[in-house]
């Protein structure tokens, strides 16, 4: 949009001042929101203590996976010295050419060479070696000693024993809590002598379970309606009401497409389009209906092996091959065929069981106890339907296997796919389909596709749970193996993943690696409560989000001390809410919610809002198709919601992953929270974003007559609460600023006004319009408003 770039080379410096002018009187940024996530012990109250009992999961286990397994961990032939610390018997046994020596003897602090070592000066001999960078310090070493003193007791890493019900803790306080998380919350909070915060006040605490329900910010009716209604059950009513709403299921939806890596396009070179659209219709679909998650899995996983399976069944398999595809000349096909089944395995492993399965590819797992060997075993599920590394034909070619969706499907069991939207009669979807002879597999040498060495059957890894012989060896088995009660994984990491949608950080803070090296979960108790809970009740994911926010611990205010502040930075205590940072997704919503732009149709092909010219062009590798170009969509489409947005792998919405969005090449369970000047620019610059602040600026003027009632409209909107009478002030003297820069055609107002293609129905006073844009524009931009809590 060149008056656009025109216009911000007069407006972008002198109101990035005016906005830090602004921001001045709101003292938290959102600095507070993001970085990466350190782990941190709360077990002991100060840093360093050494704990009475030495427990081998929470204290010890972390010391060994992060500075001795890279040489002394279960891969056998990464072992030095013959010395594996993985498991009791390795780590006992006799040393040596004469075996006449220890690791390890409980209870025997000086015939342990471990303790020996790590307490020794002598470089020669000190463990970890200086060499490896790796370096422990003196409390660690001490809580070694003590340990091995204590009997060096080991157990089995706490993520691969089934989750058991738990004893509801005893509390002080029995007034504070609302449901059993609250007890598991309260109760170590009181050991630490530290008090939760008070309930948030009720304009917050609807704005919050709005976003975490919806992905959308209450109007100000509806929080009034909440602020007045003094019923008890008020605001489960609400939770209730949003359930059910198909803004709930696109919202869950759209976490998903991270997950399953959904792209409209192939990637690689030419990236060329790819339909794919009508499973993301399913998704929606099955979270409308609270599809049971164990259900909502193996459609995903297997549904073309469920006895008669249907075109429902058949079509949520999409998920499998939501992976990227090469159609580049010149390159191996199978090479590429056995990245695609890599990727699958892998894709399972992460978002359903939490593990690295990755770095089993190429040798043992370093960490992990997954073999190379049960890596490839896993793979196997995966390796056999009929497809070929390279589809050739170019764009518009279709990689088989897939079906094909006609208005006979439609009218069948797939009436929830928007089949009218598009331009085609008949949409094929790529789907799974074994093949009649099943392809065999191999351990790969070092994972290289031409280095096929010992044949693999399809099995699971041991640690985590042997695989039911009775159980088909197929993806439907495997599938009934990751719902297998004893499983251990499986309800854990979804309900951890639960956590951090509403947490922002999940018990577990590492929510991608249940592994050695993953975080400790920071209340084990309440996770295992969790999913035993979830697993018994059904798989409801609706249920378990309803018992999640009906908690007082999640309706907390975001309030912090500085004394909890320095005790507990991460607010691993959950001693009150978080602050978290609106999605990219979230950010452009919201400011189409409040403008009233936004399109909310369901479901359909993707759509391409504004994107500064040129960028595909300047990437595209020169094959052709339909993504060589882009061709920004036309009218309402422009407005329709973030997940419908068109995904170009090779180059991923900019302002979306600016603010930190998957690329989607990979599974991806957590975001990366950052912030950069970027952001900033983006919130700025965005034309989505200016022709939304015009729109809400018009919206004032029609509702309020007088400068400061429009103001206060448009905070009203934006922040849900009304400004105090300092935000108020200086809001005023930034509209008046802005109007004087107007008037003195500093800013012109033409170009500002042109931006965006809605057009303004009304004859409005264009300088006020445009400074009162200017400060909706602002008021957009606040910490507050790009904020959920």
């Amino acid at each position: 949009m060149p008056r656009l770039n025109r216009f911000l080379q007069t407006l972008v410096i002198p109101l990035s001042h005016s906005l830090l002018a602004l921001w001045s009187i709101f003292l938290v940024t959102s600095c507070n929101l993001s970085g990466p996530k350190k782990e941190i012990s709360l077990l002991n109250s100060e840093k360093g203590a050494i704990p009475e009992k030495i427990d081998f999961t929470f204290h010890v286990k972390p010391i060994l996976s992060d500075r001795c397994f890279k040489c002394h961990g279960p891969d056998k032939n990464a072992v030095e010295g013959g010395l594996s610390l993985n498991t009791p018997e390795d780590a006992y046994m006799a040393l040596g050419e004469k075996k006449d020596h220890y690791a390890i003897v409980p209870g025997d602090v000086k015939k342990s060479e471990l303790v020996n070592r790590i307490f020794s000066t002598d470089k020669s001999l000190m463990m970890p070696p200086t060499e490896s960078n790796l370096e422990l310090k003196e409390h660690e070493k001490e809580i070694l000693k003590k340990w091995v003193a204590q009997g060096a007791e080991y157990k089995t890493h706490w993520a691969f024993s089934p989750p058991e019900k738990q004893l509801i803790p005893q509390t002080t306080n029995t007034d504070w809590g609302h449901n059993e998380i609250d007890q598991f919350v309260l109760a170590k909070l009181e050991k630490l002598g530290v008090t939760p915060n008070a309930k948030a006040q009720k304009e917050k605490l609807v704005r919050r379970v709005y976003f975490d329900f919806t992905g959308l910010p209450p109007t100000v009716k509806q929080i009034q309606t909440f602020v007045d209604n003094n019923s008890p059950t008020a605001y489960e009513e609400i939770i209730d009401s949003l359930l059910t709403t198909t803004d709930y299921a696109e919202h869950m939806a759209t976490e998903w497409m991270d997950i399953a890596r959904y792209a409209d396009t192939h990637g690689y070179q030419d990236d060329f389009e790819r339909i794919m659209w009508p499973w993301r219709d399913w998704v929606i679909h099955a979270f409308e209906n609270n599809m049971p998650y164990d259900q909502f899995v193996t459609y995903q996983l297997a549904g073309d092996l469920l006895p008669d399976a249907n075109a429902e069944q058949i079509l949520a398999t999409g998920f499998n091959r939501n992976h990227k595809i090469t159609f580049e000349g010149g390159v191996i096909p199978e090479e590429y065929r056995v990245e695609y089944v890599e990727d699958r395995a892998v894709t399972f492993g992460t978002a359903f069981l939490g593990m690295t399965l990755e770095c089993a590819r190429c040798h043992d797992h370093k960490y992990d106890p997954i073999s190379q060997k049960e890596h490839f075993e896993l793979y196997s599920f995966f390796n056999n339907i009929d497809e070929v590394g390279i589809t050739p034909g170019g764009a518009g070619k279709i990689p088989s296997p897939f079906m094909v969706i006609t208005e006979k499907e439609k009218n069948d069991v797939l009436s929830f796919v928007q089949l009218q939207k598009s331009e085609m009669k008949e949409v094929p979807v790529m789907i799974m389909a074994e093949m009649e002879h099943v392809r065999p597999s191999y351990i790969l040498n070092r994972g290289v596709y031409d280095q096929p060495t010992t044949q693999v059957y399809p099995n699971t890894p041991e640690a985590i749970l042997p695989f039911p012989p009775d159980y088909p060896k197929n993806r439907l088995g495997l599938a009934k193996w990751l719902f297998h009660r004893e499983n251990p994984l499986t309800a854990r990491v979804t309900v951890n993943r639960y956590w951090q949608r509403m947490f922002g950080t999940g018990l577990v803070a590492s929510s991608f690696d249940f592994g050695n090296q993953g975080s400790l979960p920071t209340h084990p108790e309440l996770l295992d409560y969790l999913a035993v809970k979830f697993r018994d009740e059904g798989w409801d994911s609706k249920k378990i989000l309803k018992y999640i926010a009906l908690s007082a611990t999640y309706q907390q205010s975001t309030h912090v001390t500085k004394k909890m502040q320095e005790l507990d930075p991460e607010n691993q205590l959950l001693a009150r809410a978080p602050r978290i940072r609106l999605t990219a997704e979230l950010i452009r919503d919201q400011a189409l919610q409040i403008s009233g732009l936004l399109n909310k149709e369901v479901g359909g092909p993707s759509v391409k809002p504004y994107q500064p010219e040129g960028i595909w062009e300047a990437t595209t590798g020169g094959g052709g198709g339909s993504t060589a170009t882009y061709v920004t969509s036309t009218g309402a489409d422009l407005y329709r919601k973030s997940l419908y947005t068109f995904w170009k792998r090779t180059v991923p919405p900019p302002s979306m992953m600016t603010f930190d969005a998957a690329s989607r090449d990979l599974c991806n369970v957590k975001r990366q929270e950052t912030n950069t000047p970027l952001q900033a620019l983006v919130l700025l610059n965005d034309p989505q974003i200016i022709e939304a602040s015009r729109i809400i600026a018009k919206n004032a003027m029609d509702q309020e007559s007088s400068t400061t009632d429009r103001i206060q409209y448009i905070f009203h909107q934006t922040t849900s609460r009304l400004p105090d009478e300092e935000e108020l002030a200086r809001l005023n003297t930034y509209y008046t600023s802005m109007l004087i820069k107007v008037e003195s055609k500093e800013i012109n107002t033409e170009e500002y006004l042109s931006i965006g293609t809605q057009k303004l129905d009304g004859n409005y006073p264009k300088d006020q319009l445009t400074a009162l844009a200017l400060t909706a524009h602002t008021i957009l931009n606040l910490d507050e408003s790009i904020t959920r809590g």
